[in-house]
């Protein structure tokens, strides 16, 4: 297996997983395609396939910071809809049903996620064409700002190919809301095999990025007879939140850190806000209120290694989730339309 481009983190032990692990991973994982990936897939056909998609990756964090955050979203919602295989990225074409992109659920994905996949394409059309596909360097892209911001550099298999199908209707029900209750969200993980313990892991992506002020505004602004905010929010933070989403409704685009106290790092603060009541979502919050849940809040707040070491497992299996491979799909001459 080839040495990763970039350097190797803090603590190896604890942040790096294990080639071996990561094989069980991929032995294990519910999609036989899966099987066919290789951690060294493009080391002949592209051998600076690393070093272009962290070139690229790197220069658009420099000028765009909010890229890290916007690019994890885009890649959970590619793969815990319908599946790795790069669907979230087709835009809309004539005569075709709307693409997932298009579903209500989608349309607040950040834009800079998806500059950042075309950018890396284009380089890599030119360094190797018609090799990568777009789902791989979704995958790898979402690693390298991980580690970027600090956070742990796990190992990604790669050999996805991009798929050619891609509808709205198909991922209605299929993505986690703020508003579902923990039930719910157990529920809609465990569907896809994971746990509970993976999914308050993965939650830890929200240690970066912000979150529109239309997903927690009903528990800000009248929530109950007696409360204006939902009193599972800390009382000072709810007042801020109110102040700051004042105008929401003449702008929506206004939003909020989900972690308020370090939005830029990728660290364990957020579990740490939790039990203090500095959860933005519900969902979150409901993380630390759920006694399923919360004995992992707990652990990840007092241990980031372990969280980190969490959250990378988690990674690795979603970035496994539904992808296609061999005769399956193609390899996107452009992200945003099939060939």
């Amino acid at each position: 297996m080839s040495p990763p481009p970039s350097p190797p983190p803090r603590c190896p032990a604890l942040l790096r997983i294990a080639p071996l692990l990561l094989a069980v991973l991929l032995a294990s994982s519910a999609a036989p395609a899966a099987s066919r990936l290789t951690a060294d897939y493009y080391a002949k056909s592209c051998p600076r396939f690393h070093q272009i998609v962290q070139d690229t990756v790197t220069s658009k964090q420099i000028s765009t910071p909010t890229t890290a955050a916007a690019t994890l979203r885009v890649l959970f919602h590619d793969c815990f809809g319908t599946g790795c295989d790069g669907s979230i990225l087709l835009s809309a074409a004539p005569l075709a049903p709307p693409p997932e992109r298009d579903a209500d659920i989608n349309l607040s994905l950040p834009g800079d996620a998806f500059d950042l996949v075309v950018r890396a394409k284009t380089a890599l059309e030119l360094a190797c064409p018609g090799t990568v596909s777009c789902s791989d360097i979704l995958v790898v892209a979402a690693r390298d700002l991980v580690t970027m911001l600090g956070g742990p550099y796990y190992d990604v298999f790669l050999g996805r190919r991009d798929t050619r199908i891609s509808r709205a209707s198909l991922v209605a029900g299929l993505l986690p809301r703020p508003n579902m209750t923990m039930s719910e969200l157990l529920s809609l993980f465990g569907a896809r095999g994971f746990s509970a313990q993976e999914m308050v892991a993965l939650a830890g992506a929200h240690t970066v990025g912000f979150s529109h002020c239309k997903e927690f505004s009903s528990g800000i602004y009248g929530f109950s007879k007696s409360s204006s905010y939902d009193p599972t929010y800390n009382p000072r933070f709810a007042q801020g939140l109110q102040k700051a989403c004042a105008s929401y409704g003449k702008d929506p685009t206004l939003s909020v850190f989900n972690d308020v106290m370090t939005p830029n790092k990728f660290d364990n603060m957020y579990y740490q806000n939790l039990p203090k009541g500095l959860g933005l979502l519900a969902s979150d919050r409901g993380l630390y209120g759920d006694p399923r849940t919360r004995p992992f809040v707990e652990m990840y707040a007092r241990d980031q290694d372990r969280f980190f070491k969490d959250f990378a497992r988690a990674m690795q299996k979603l970035s496994l989730y539904g992808v296609q491979t061999g005769r399956r799909g193609e390899i996107r001459r452009r992200c945003d339309a099939v060939n």
